[in-house]
């Protein structure tokens, strides 16, 4: 389907003429000015970077094609879109990031659809194997880093997986109570054998796609300028980058995506993502992960070897970095002003860092040398133990995330209905997100839960203009 037609309101593009004021670009030069909203407009999050040439547009529209389209089994007469499982969790990568948008966390009982579940064991003491340096796992010996609930025909899952809820109750300084809610996870039916109780759980909602490519194009250097794993300068923040495996360069690097920042750039983050979760084999991730227990699916036709090429990896990767960066809204409304203000006061800014100017990319020449408001360091920190999983991955311990980006959150509720925030969508409002946060981030909780309601009101008024 062509983009124009999934959206009947006006949008601005950078570089056309404005009755109002600029606001602020989130995205640089990639970024769309949204004059006014109507009933149908959750493509907002789908929408090619406004600076692609026209020619450049047709490798997004092609890379759109593989990241909506299912996938099916083998043999299929759609050779360039078979190969699906034997074991996934989805068919698309539409299904898990809806609308290029969040996914939902499963409401109480339901099977999981665009949430998964990551898994490892302890690494046995003293060793450094392969594993450990190339997933920062070691993965379970069965079912290796993630459960994959679904299979082929006639084959069992690994397991069923889903939440149940607690509602936690809580109270602001001025007495105004609230209620934060905390998912258990439920894993049954393991379909190839047990899987002990040393085994490590982490539920993750697909996070949003927008931006990807401009964060990617972030220099190292300016990572690592922010990066303060002593706390030298004593303000409590001690955020360090994840030292993670690049596969193409053979070699660490720095982790940028994936709630703990587990992968080092947006193409192996594709390529990770149609292993896992679609159970498509790409150059880069050529071999499924399949023990003794699981050999009886060894045998199923596959897509070929792999399934999917460089071509099509390289197309989606191309869709994936380049989609349109909603900019910043009412920008001089009088709420949001004050709500940045208490913004900073709380000092959010200090890990959801709001600018920065991306790196030069001879190959993306409309992310380089753009100046953007992501809202991120890209950095982990200790969130405390109420967000907890307790599985480390990589350099990443089991307390600590990588900042979420916060460009585009005050249009969750718009583009995907029923908008979850935190890595497994355990909070069902900002400000229920804002109540999450702990460890580091505890003192910038604090002062929220000090502030009066309009004060609040103001603040969370600024992040939905985000």
């Amino acid at each position: 389907m062509n983009h124009s037609g999934l959206l009947t309101f006006s949008i601005l593009l950078v570089g056309t003429s404005a009755t109002l004021a600029k606001p602020p670009l989130s995205g640089g030069g990639t970024s769309i000015v949204i004059s006014k909203f109507q009933a149908d407009s959750r493509g907002l999050f789908s929408l090619p970077a406004p600076n692609l040439s026209l020619s450049r547009r047709d490798n997004f529209f092609i890379g759109d094609s593989f990241f909506r389209g299912a996938w099916v089994t083998a043999p299929a007469t759609t050779a360039a879109r078979d190969g699906l499982g034997p074991i996934f969790n989805t068919n698309s990568c539409q299904t898990c990031h809806i609308k290029d948008g969040r996914g939902h966390p499963p409401d109480a009982g339901e099977e999981m659809i665009s949430t998964l579940v990551r898994i490892s064991v302890p690494d046995p003491e003293g060793t450094e194997s392969e594993d450990l340096v190339h997933s920062g796992v070691t993965p379970h010996p069965i079912y290796g880093d993630q459960i994959q609930n679904r299979a082929v025909l006639g084959y069992a899952p690994e397991a069923s997986v889903t939440y149940t809820w607690e509602e936690l109750p809580g109270r602001f300084s001025d007495g105004q109570t609230f209620s934060l809610r905390r998912p258990r996870l439920v894993v049954k039916d393991p379909g190839y054998g047990a899987f002990g109780d040393k085994t490590r759980f982490s539920p993750r909602v697909a996070p949003t796609m927008i931006g990807v490519g401009l964060l990617d194009a972030i220099r190292a250097a300016d990572l690592e300028g922010l990066a303060d794993p002593d706390d030298r300068d004593g303000d409590g923040i001690s955020g360090r980058l994840n030292q993670v495996w690049d596969v193409a360069k053979g070699a660490v690097a720095p982790g940028r995506f994936g709630w703990k920042a587990e992968q080092p750039n947006v193409r192996q983050q594709v390529a990770a993502a149609f292993l896992g979760d679609i159970g498509i084999t790409t150059p880069m991730f050529p071999e499924m992960f399949l023990t003794d227990p699981l050999k009886s699916l060894r045998e199923l036709p596959d897509g070929g070897r792999p399934e999917v090429g460089d071509k099509i990896l390289d197309f989606v990767t191309f869709y994936s970095k380049t989609l349109a960066v909603p900019a910043q809204r009412s920008h001089d409304n009088p709420a949001v002003v004050a709500g940045r203000g208490h913004f900073l006061e709380a000092r959010c800014h200090t890990c959801h860092v709001e600018t920065f100017t991306t790196g030069e990319d001879a190959a993306f020449p409309e992310l380089s040398g753009q100046e953007i408001h992501p809202y991120t360091d890209l950095l982990l920190h200790d969130l405390g133990e109420g967000l907890a999983d307790n599985r480390p991955v990589h350099s990443a311990d089991g307390r600590e995330w990588r900042t979420a980006p916060l460009w585009g959150i005050g249009l969750a509720a718009l583009v995907n209905q029923n908008p979850n925030f935190l890595h497994d969508g355990r909070a069902r409002t900002l400000e229920e997100a804002i109540l999450w946060h702990g460890g580091e981030a505890e003192a910038s909780r604090n002062a929220y839960e000090r502030m009066s309601p309009e004060e609040r009101r103001r603040l969370i008024t600024f992040l939905d203009s985000l």
